[in-house]
């Protein structure tokens, strides 16, 4: 049974990073065909010839279905925020009910902690096998808001906690609620980007929830995107349960971890940048990481290069690209290769039969997703005319892609860029958190 006691920190307290292991897990014997796929496409596979002209490379990986009662074990922390503004609304009864879902949705032999935080730090549930069930609902049904926000304290610990059974056959992960803005310890989106980035590293991602409209959205972003989770606008308290449950149910569903990257660029060929994904980018080559793949999902990486000129009836190799990844369920590292090439041609018509309306849909998204973000900086910046000018042209921009490729996502996200440009001028409040919110799950892919 879980003890009586909870653990108590204060926000200033030393963070270990605890490295205990568990037991290797047995892999079950499955078909030898699970394995995800690969694809590297170009939206202009035909180029124009004789000039030099810009390429987008679509690199897409995607997750195959796993077989029926196969999953990969769980290792859960959930942070939750219990200061005072909590109690409103009842925002923390509900964060409490989602929690206690998300507990129901475990199996034994998976691990849970639950940490919570106000002023101080506490860990109510150390991590453990889920198996006590009753232990573990008394300790989160118990909890009630008090103090402030020590935002960045909360999921150190939380950190420390998953970091207990860290293992990379386990699905490593961090779900955070909060509704308000961290005001002890470090606050800065930049500071809480940087430990997302260390938890990246160490193979945890963190789901950030925001809840109400006194959070800071860039802070919550940031600790997101920087970890490889998801970032989720919560408006009320209702909203609650419906998210962790979409976000329970990727968990449930990966089929790959520690999917790494590497790009290697062929001579004449300029990586210009990785859109919507951070990429470190060295001369001609390139390297991204992805945290995980979803059963039935994918995931795509993109870049913009520059192509030299090249004659008629001539091809060109743009990249090689290598991808190795952890196969969850055959619990062994597994690698694939493929290659990138465009031809030249002098009939126009001909090059725009031959364009890949997918890999275009994609790189519009990220160009205008960023144009999105560039928005949001001018009317940070009190530039509110620039700012809603900016997004009526982005609007525009995407109508236009939306009607040559026929796309109706694209369509969709320009109906709300237009209606981003009148919010901008209004209700900023709500709009900002709506926007950052849109902006990360175009950058993530987040599938709901």
């Amino acid at each position: 049974m879980l003890a009586k006691s909870m653990l108590r920190m204060p926000v200033f307290a030393l963070i270990a990073c605890a490295g205990a292991q568990t037991p290797a897990l047995a892999a079950p014997t499955l078909p030898h065909d699970l394995d995800i796929s690969f694809d590297v496409d170009v939206g202009e596979p035909l180029m124009i010839a004789g000039q030099e002209q810009t390429a987008y490379i679509k690199i897409t990986l995607g997750g195959f279905a796993l077989p029926q009662r196969t999953r990969s074990p769980i290792n859960l922390g959930i942070v939750l925020d219990r200061s005072g503004s909590m109690a409103s609304d009842g925002k923390l009864d509900k964060a409490k009910e989602a929690a206690l879902m998300a507990l129901d949705r475990l199996q034994p032999d998976d691990i849970i902690s639950v940490v919570t935080f106000d002023s101080t730090v506490d860990v109510v549930v150390p991590a453990m096998k889920a198996s006590d069930h009753d232990g573990i609902r008394e300790r989160i049904s118990s909890l009630t808001p008090r103090g402030e926000t020590a935002l960045f304290s909360g999921v150190s610990f939380g950190l420390q906690e998953v970091g207990k059974f860290l293992d990379p056959r386990r699905v490593n992960r961090i779900i955070l609620l909060s509704d308000g803005q961290a005001n002890v310890g470090p606050r800065s989106p930049n500071e809480l980007g940087q430990l997302g980035e260390s938890a990246a590293r160490r193979g945890i991602s963190i789901t950030t929830i925001g809840l109400g409209l006194g959070y800071n959205e860039d802070l919550m972003a940031q600790l997101a995107m920087r970890s490889d989770g998801n970032h989720a606008f919560a408006e009320n308290g209702s909203d609650i349960a419906k998210i962790f449950n979409y976000e329970l149910g990727d968990i449930l569903s990966v089929v790959a971890q520690d999917v790494q990257l590497d790009i290697d660029f062929s001579d004449g060929i300029t990586p210009v940048r990785a859109l919507g994904r951070e990429a470190t980018i060295t001369g001609r080559k390139a390297k991204i990481s992805l945290a995980q793949l979803y059963a039935k999902q994918q995931k795509h990486v993109l870049f913009e290069v520059k192509v030299p000129p090249g004659m008629a009836g001539n091809k060109r190799a743009l990249a090689d690209v290598a991808v190795s990844y952890a196969n969850m369920i055959s619990k062994k590292r597994a690698s694939k290769r493929a290659g990138a090439a465009v031809e030249f041609s002098l009939a126009k018509e001909q090059v725009a039969a031959r364009q890949n309306k997918s890999v275009m849909e994609a790189a519009v998204e990220a160009i205008a997703t960023d144009n999105n973000r560039r928005a949001v900086a001018l009317r940070d910046q009190g530039k509110v005319d620039e700012a809603s000018k900016e997004l009526e042209r982005n609007a525009v921009y995407l109508k236009r892609e939306s009607q040559r490729l026929g796309s109706k996502k694209l369509e969709a996200y320009s109906d709300e860029n237009e209606l981003d440009s009148k919010n901008v001028k209004s209700d900023w409040g709500k709009a900002r958190k709506t926007m950052r919110e849109t902006q990360t799950k175009n950058a993530m892919q987040r599938s709901w």
